[in-house]
This record gives structure tokens, C-alpha cells and sequence, in this order.
């Protein structure tokens, strides 16, 4: 039986998620997931908080708050998001609250150990003498060795964009307390990716099926592979395990190696509560597991070649990844979006303005799939009060408010003689109808909902050649046979819409009278002449509303 186990990289728990995270690796794994669900796939999809990390100290330290209660925030603050957006996960944790990370990063480091794929290395670093503590590269500041300006950080100088090495910075400076720090010799683990890479992962990555923009990222990822440090002098993250670390004191394990990790560890997490904590390995263990990835392009290299490789050098079993649908860049005004620089949206204040569902959908109608796309309000209210309320809306509303006032809001009777004629005219001849899944599960969301989109387009044909209402008047008995073909055909829409606009499906669901959750319905596939009937004559529906309201412009101060 094949599962998917499906992942969206750990959001950082040092501030709110914007637009660009929820197209980049969010959005599509929850509209993936929800259309495998009906389907009928046996689906986890499994994220959390990343949670360790210096920027996270240097942040919490400046809000004065503690680390732990700093990333508690941040956590509540992005789950929030995605709870405003409909998208849902089986398990969302972080790695500092997990109460199995620990264990779990430290098993990885040990097995990588015991294995051959740790190297242990005495190198210098950064030490201020005041605050008694090694520096990581953010904590360090100074004069750049590059460029000449000041302000450069240990890890990068903003000026020129040169990757510093902070043993070379002129002037270095604690970045906590302005003291000179001195050259101290440290200890660090070492992932060996040369050695894990002509092992495995080299001949894996070539010979892998990859999504077209991803092959092009990776192509060139073997030809320099260094060795990697993952670990970090700190005293906040996973402790390095002591039987390695001896009398090494405040070494933790480096945040980009025990974040993925959690994915791992957050799956112990469920099936402990679950009450089957050995049920983690069928989803890491078995081979019947199609291991997803959901990410943004940065994160490629992480997940296409270092990840793949903990799993491998472990020697656990542990599956590999099967697909990677990294995205482009999802960008605001020209750049990326980001908060640091203010070319960000407040949430709060948008979702007082914008409907939530329909701003789902248009990011859903404008991923950066295979480039960098752009977020334009101009376009979310053109999307919305053209194909949505204009095409999709206009239709469910006219029909059902019709039936609503002329026949009792009851399904009206299909003849049998007019049930040929009108299969025909939907099915075939007012458009194609297309199957949105099929692209789901090629990872191409924008034409996904284009086919939904697509999809209303056929009824609207329909309806308009048809013209039910002015057919009532010379026959009604064509008329009513036209309406219950609209009201079967609005029942595919509803179930069509189900991983798009979750919520309004749903209430769609509900005016046509349905009982239960219209996502525990079967995927309906695209609809087959001699079985896509399922109303009856006389079937009291719901209270017909308006799903889709049309938006004024944007005004400028939105933008």
C-alpha cells in the first residue's frame, strides 16, 4: 500500500510568514494533500517550527524575552496564518517543544558517527572574553575585509554581499557587548557529504527524476561538495550527545542540521499521541512511502543533497525523498517579500479588506512555479470579480436562487426524454471538461485552477444556451431538466473545489442540501455520461448565498 508522507520546510520561528513562504512551500502541499485525501491515498503531511539558531537568541535577547517563550510566540503567530489561509496540517510542532527532537537529533548524530560520516575538527573561533562565550557568526561585527565599510556581520557584509569569515574582519567587535573577542580554539563535528556523496547520494541525485527547475538548480550541486560543521558553540538547540562531546561544554547541534530532522521527530510525535508510537517507521521506514517535499528554492540544496544524505548515512532505512516541487520566488513590489525591509503585507489589516479563500486562490493562480512570479492586488480583485465572482459565482447564484423562487428550493425533475439531449450539451458540447487532480499531481497548481475555472465555464455555456428561465414559459418541462442538469453539474463543482476554496465547498455543499463534510467525499474525476447523475427530482437544497462577492479596486495606500 503506498503512502505519502508529505513535508513543507519548517517556517523560522523569528517572525511572521508572508505570502512569499505560503506560495513557496505551504499552499501547494495543502491543496496536494487535501486532493491525494480524496483520492483515496493513505496521506501525513507533517511541519512544524524551526525553533534553534542564533538569529532566534539575538531576537529574543533584544525582546527581552526568554528563547523558549520568544519561539512560542512566533509559533502561535505563523500557525495563525496558516489557520487563516485553510491550511491544515496532521501534526504541527517545533523543535524546541518536541519532546522527542532531542532524542531523535542525537540518535542521527551519533549513527552518522558510529558510520564514518562525522569528521571531528579543532579549528579557532571568535571568543569575547567578557560574555565568556564563543562567538557565532552573528554575534560578531566589524569592518569589512572586502569592501572597507563598516557594519559588516560575521556571516555576510551588507555593503558588497561578500560571505565573510569572521576571523578576517577588521575590527571585530561582540555584537552583544562591543569587546574585542580573541582567537580561541574550538571543536566541531563535520558532516562528511564528499564521502556520503561517492557512497550513494552522487549516483541517487543523477540518476533521480527531478521537477524541471529543480534539475536545473542541481545539476552543478556534486561538482564542490565541502564537509559541512553541525555543530555550534551555543547553549540554546540540541545538545551535541555527551558520550561524544565529553568535556566539550555548550556545543549544540547547528540549527540547519536538526531542523529537518523534526520532520522526523514531529512524526513520533503524532503516533505517540496517536497511541502507536512504533508507527513512525511506516511512514519513515517502509518502502511503500512517497517521501514529499515541499520547499522554496533556497532550499534545494538542503533537501536534494544534504537531507537525503543524513537519511542514507544513518544506515536506518529510512526512505528517500521521492519528489521535491521546489518553487520560484514569490515576490511584492518588484522584490521579495520581506519583512526586514518593509516590502511585506500586515495579515491583520489585508483580511479585514480581502476574502480569505479567494486570496487562496489567486496565490494557488499565480505560484512561481517554474519562475518568479509577483502579488498584485490589481489582479487578486480582477481574479476574484472576474472567474470567480463573475464566472463561478454568477453561476451557482442564478441557479440556485431561481430554483429557490420558482420551484419551492426544491432539485426540479429531469425527463427522461430531455436526459440524452442535455447529457450531451454538458458533457460534450459547451466545452471541455477537464480533471483538476490530473494536475494537481504533477505539481502544476496554476493549471489546476485554471481547470476549475475551466470547468465553471462549461456550465456557464451551458446556461446560456439552454436559458432555462426563458424556456420555463414555453416549456417547462425542458426548463426543469436544464436546472437539475445544472444542479448535478454545480455538484461536481462543489467537490472540484474542495483543495482550492475548502470552506466555500463546502458551504456550496450545504445549499445543495448534502449532508456531512463535502471533503469526505470521493474525488469525482471528470464526469462519465452513463453514472454522473446522482440527484433526484424533489430533493429539498439549502439556502442559496452569495459566495463570491465582487471587490472594489485596491486603493493605493493598500499596495
Amino acid at each position: 500500500m503506498t503512502r505519502y508522507l508529505v513535508t513543507s520546510a519548517l517556517p523560522y520561528a523569528n517572525g511572521p510568514i508572508h505570502f512569499g513562504h505560503v506560495a513557496g512551500a505551504y499552499l501547494p502541499a495543502d491543496v496536494y494533500v487535501r486532493t491525494l485525501r480524496m483520492l483515496g491515498e493513505d496521506v501525513l503531511y507533517v511541519c512544524g517550527t524551526d525553533e534553534h539558531g542564533v538569529a532566534i537568541t539575538i531576537n529574543a535577547e533584544k525582546a527581552g524575552q526568554e528563547y523558549g517563550e520568544y519561539v512560542k510566540h512566533w509559533h502561535a503567530d505563523i500557525k495563525q496564518t496558516f489557520d487563516e489561509l485553510g491550511i491544515e496540517f496532521d501534526v504541527f510542532s517545533g523543535t524546541s517543544q518536541c519532546a522527542q527532537h532531542v532524542e531523535t537529533s542525537q540518535e542521527f548524530f551519533t549513527q552518522l558517527d558510529a558510520n564514518g560520516f562525522l569528521e571531528k575538527r579543532t579549528t579557532e573561533q571568535l571568543f569575547c572574553p567578557k560574555d565568556e562565550m564563543f562567538l557565532a557568526d552573528r554575534y560578531v561585527v566589524g569592518t569589512c575585509y572586502s569592501c572597507g565599510k563598516p557594519g559588516a556581520r560575521g556571516d555576510e557584509c551588507p555593503s558588497c554581499g561578500t560571505w565573510i569569515d569572521p576571523l578576517q574582519l577588521t575590527e571585530p567587535a561582540c555584537k552583544l557587548c562591543g569587546t574585542t573577542p580573541e582567537r580561541k580554539a574550538t571543536t566541531h563535528w563535520y558532516l562528511d557529504l564528499p564521502k556520503l556523496r561517492d557512497a550513494k547520494i552522487g549516483d541517487w541525485i543523477q540518476n533521480h527524476e527531478w521537477k524541471p527547475n529543480v534539475a536545473a538548480f542541481i545539476q552543478n550541486l556534486l561538482d564542490d561538495v565541502p564537509q559541512r560543521a553541525i555543530t555550534r558553540d551555543m547553549r540554546w538547540g540540541v545538545p551535541v550527545p555527551s558520550e561524544v562531546s565529553g568535556d566539550e561544554q555548550d556545543k549544540v547541534l547547528y540549527v540547519w542540521f536538526d531542523a529537518p530532522i523534526g520532520y522526523v521527530s514531529f512524526t513520533k510525535e503524532l503516533m505517540a499521541a496517536r497511541g502507536t508510537p512504533d508507527a513512525w517507521k511506516d511512514w519513515w521506514q517502509s518502502p511503500d512511502t512517497r517521501l514529499v517535499h515541499f520547499i522554496g528554492k533556497d532550499n534545494i540544496p538542503f533537501h536534494c543533497l544534504v537531507f537525503p544524505s543524513m537519511l542514507y548515512g544513518v544506515q536506518q532505512d529510512y526512505v528517500m525523498p521521492w519528489q521535491v516541487p521546489a518553487n520560484e520566488f514569490y515576490n511584492l513590489a518588484g522584490g521579495k517579500f520581506s519583512t526586514s525591509e518593509g516590502r511585506t503585507l500586515d495579515l491583520d489589516t489585508f483580511f479585514e479588506t480581502y476574502d480569505r479563500e479567494v486570496t487562496r486562490f489567486y496565490i494557488l493562480s499565480t505560484l512561481p512555479e517554474t519562475a518568479d512570479a509577483e502579488f498584485n492586488l490589481d489582479n487578486l480583485v480582477t481574479l476574484n470579480n472576474a472567474a470567480l465572482a463573475g464566472n463561478l459565482g454568477n453561476l451557482i447564484t442564478r441557479v440556485l436562487k431561481f430554483i429557490a423562487k420558482n420551484n419551492d428550493n426544491q432539485v426540479p425533475q429531469l425527463t427522461e426524454a430531455h436526459r440524452e439531449q442535455y447529457d450531451t450539451m454538458m458533457l460534450t458540447d459547451c466545452g471541455e471538461i477537464g480533471d483538476p487532480a490530473e494536475w494537481v499531481t504533477q505539481y502544476r497548481f496554476r493549471k489546476a485552477a485554471e481547470t476549475l475555472i475551466a470547468n465553471a465555464s462549461v456550465a456557464n455555456v451551458f446556461m446560456q444556451r439552454t436559458e432555462p428561465w426563458a424556456l420555463r414559459k414555453t416549456d417547462p418541462e425542458a426548463a426543469a431538466s436544464a436546472l437539475n442538469t445544472l444542479c448535478e453539474y454545480i455538484h461536481w463543482l462543489a467537490r472540484w473545489m474542495v483543495p482550492f476554496l475548502p470552506n466555500k465547498a463546502q458551504a456550496l455543499w450545504e445549499m445543495l442540501g448534502r449532508p456531512g463534510k463535502v471533503a469526505d467525499q470521493p474525488w469525482p474525476g471528470v464526469p462519465q455520461r452513463a453514472t454522473w447523475r446522482s440527484f433526484e427530482g424533489g430533493e429539498a437544497l439549502g439556502e442559496p448565498a452569495a459566495l463570491f462577492p465582487r471587490m472594489d479596486a485596491p486603493v493605493a495606500a493598500d499596495a
